[in-house]
C-alpha cells in the first residue's frame, strides 16, 4: 500500500491532528469504528442465528457453505482491495465495499431459499474483506503515524460490544420478530456509518491517482478466486451423498493449497520455521476455533434445545474470554518469549475443543461447554496479538504490506477450508439424524487444534 504523509479529512493546510477525536478526524474515526462495530455484529449475529434460518429455509444440508461461502469471498475482497487502493487510493475501493456489503444484507434480507441466501452471505464477505483493506489504507492516508496505533486499537474494541451484545440480541430478534430483520436493521446503519465518512472519502477522491505494477496485481485477484472457488467446492461436496464427494473435496482442498502458494511467503505450505510457520498458525488457529464456533450454537439448538439467544449467551463467554486474555498477554513482561505464550494459547485452545467434542459425544451439561468455550476462547485471546507481533518482527518494511495480508488470508482461508471439511463431515455420518453430525465436525475441529501445539514451537526462528 503506498504510504504518503497524511492529510486530514477537512484540508491539507490545517495543523496535523493530535487526536482521533479531533474535529477534522471525528467523522471519520465514527464511520470507521461504526463500519467495523456493523461487520463484527453481522459476524456474531449470524452464527448465532443460523440454525433458525436453515431451518426455515429447509437448508440443513448447506448449513457450513453461509459461513465457508462468506470467508472464501472475504479472500476476493481482500486483494482485490488492496491490489484497487495501490492504483488508486482507497476512497473508490471503500465506496464498492460499503455497496456490495449492502447489497448483500439485502439478498439475505429477502432471502426465500437458501441458495439465495449463500448469494447473500457471499456478497457480504466480498465485501467485508475488501471494507477492512480500504479503512487500513484510510487510517494510511489521512491519520498521522503517531495515531495509528490509537485508531487500531479503536478498530479492536468495535468488536467487543457486539461479542457482548450482538449473539444473544440476534437471538431475541430472530425468535420474537423475525430473522430477516437481523439484515434489514444492519442496513440502515450501515448507511449511516457511511454518511459520516463521507467527508473522508471527498477528500481521498480529490488526491492523484496512482500507478501500480498491474500485471502481478491480476495474477494476485486470479490465485484468490481459485482459492474461493475450490473451497465453495468442498463446502457444496456436504450436500452430496455420493461416494465421490470426498475424493472431490480433497481435491478442490489441493487446488487450493496451489492457490494459496503465491499469496503467502515462501515456506509457509512446509511450515518454514519463523515467518511462514506464524502465518500458517494463525490458519491452523482459525479452522479450529471458527468451525467449532459454527457448529456450537447448532448442537445447543438441536441437542440440547436452547433458544438462540441462550445458544448466543455461551458464544458471549468465548467473546469475554477472548477479550480477557488479550488483554493480560499484554501485561505479561517483556522477559517472557512469544514463542512461549503461543504454545500456552495452543494448548488452551486445544483443551478447550477437545472439551467440546467431549460434550457432544457424551451429552455432558452445558457448563461443561461453557467452561470449555471460555477456556478456547482465552487461547485465542492470547495468542492472536502475539501472532500480529511475530508477523511484524519477522517483516522488512518492503514487505509488511504483504504479510500482513498473508495474515488475513491465512486467517480466512483456514476457517473456510476447516467449515467447509467440517461440513461434509456433519454430511457423512448422517447430519442431525442421531447427533453424529455434530460429533464429527468437532472431531475435525480438534484434530486441527492439537495441530497447532506443534507448530506454535516454529514461530520464532532458531539462533545458532
Amino acid at each position: 500500500m503506498a504510504s504518503e504523509t497524511p492529510i486530514n479529512a477537512l484540508s491539507g493546510t490545517e495543523p496535523q491532528p493530535a487526536s482521533i477525536f479531533a474535529p477534522q478526524l471525528l467523522w471519520t474515526t465514527i464511520g470507521a469504528f461504526a463500519l467495523i462495530f456493523l461487520g463484527a455484529f453481522e459476524t456474531l449475529a449470524v452464527t448465532t442465528i443460523m440454525p433458525t434460518i436453515s431451518r426455515d429455509l429447509d437448508g440443513q444440508a448447506l448449513y457450513s457453505v453461509a459461513f465457508s461461502s462468506t470467508l472464501a469471498a472475504s479472500v476476493i475482497g481482500m486483494v482485490l482491495a488492496g491490489r484497487w487502493s495501490d492504483r488508486t487510493g482507497p476512497a473508490r475501493p471503500l465506496i464498492a465495499a460499503m455497496a456490495v456489503f449492502t447489497v448483500g444484507l439485502l439478498f439475505a434480507g429477502f432471502a426465500g431459499t437458501m441458495g439465495i441466501f449463500i448469494v447473500g452471505r457471499f456478497l457480504q464477505g466480498l465485501g467485508s474483506g475488501a471494507l477492512i483493506v480500504s479503512l487500513y489504507v484510510v487510517v494510511a492516508r489521512l491519520y498521522p503515524a503517531m495515531l495509528h496505533p490509537k485508531i487500531f486499537g479503536l478498530f479492536a474494541s468495535a468488536w467487543v460490544l457486539p461479542s457482548l451484545i450482538g449473539p444473544p440480541l440476534a437471538g431475541v430478534v430472530a425468535e420474537q420478530i423475525s430473522w430477516h430483520w437481523v439484515f434489514f436493521g444492519v442496513v440502515f446503519l450501515v448507511a449511516g456509518a457511511a454518511a459520516a465518512i463521507l467527508p473522508a472519502v471527498r477528500v481521498l477522491l480529490n488526491q492523484p491517482e496512482l500507478t501500480g505494477e498491474q500485471t502481478s496485481g491480476r495474477r494476485t485477484i486470479f490465485w484468490a478466486v481459485v482459492v474461493a472457488m475450490a473451497v465453495m467446492a468442498i463446502s457444496l461436496g456436504g450436500e452430496s451423498a455420493s461416494v465421490v464427494a470426498w475424493p472431490l473435496a480433497i481435491g478442490a482442498f489441493a487446488i487450493a493449497l496451489v492457490a494459496l502458494r503465491p499469496l503467502l511467503p515462501t515456506g509457509a505450505l512446509v511450515f518454514r520455521r519463523g515467518l511462514p510457520a506464524t502465518i500458517v498458525l494463525r490458519g491452523v488457529f482459525a479452522a479450529s476455533f471458527f468451525s467449532t464456533e459454527v457448529y456450537l450454537p447448532y448442537l445447543l439448538n438441536e441437542r440440547y434445545g436452547l433458544p438462540a439467544w441462550a445458544a448466543g449467551l455461551i458464544l458471549t463467554v468465548g467473546a469475554v474470554s477472548w477479550a480477557t486474555g488479550s488483554a493480560l498477554q499484554g501485561r505479561l513482561p517483556d522477559s517472557v518469549p512469544h514463542e512461549k505464550v503461543v504454545v500456552l494459547g495452543a494448548l488452551l485452545l486445544s483443551i478447550g475443543i477437545a472439551t467440546q467434542l467431549v460434550t457432544a459425544f457424551f451429552m455432558l451439561p452445558l457448563v461443561v461447554a461453557a467452561v470449555g468455550w471460555l477456556v478456547a476462547g482465552a487461547g485465542m485471546g492470547i495468542t492472536y496479538p502475539r501472532l500480529s507481533t511475530l508477523v511484524l518482527s519477522h517483516s522488512s518494511r518492503r514487505d509488511q504490506g504483504f504479510n500482513s495480508a498473508a495474515l488475513s488470508i491465512a486467517d480466512a482461508a483456514g476457517g473456510a477450508i476447516a467449515i467447509a471439511f467440517g461440513g461434509l463431515a456433519f454430511s457423512a455420518v448422517g447430519g442431525l439424524a442421531n447427533g453424529a453430525g455434530f460429533v464429527a465436525a468437532l472431531a475435525l475441529a480438534a484434530l486441527f487444534a492439537v495441530a497447532t501445539i506443534p507448530l506454535a514451537t516454529r514461530v520464532r526462528v532458531r539462533e545458532f
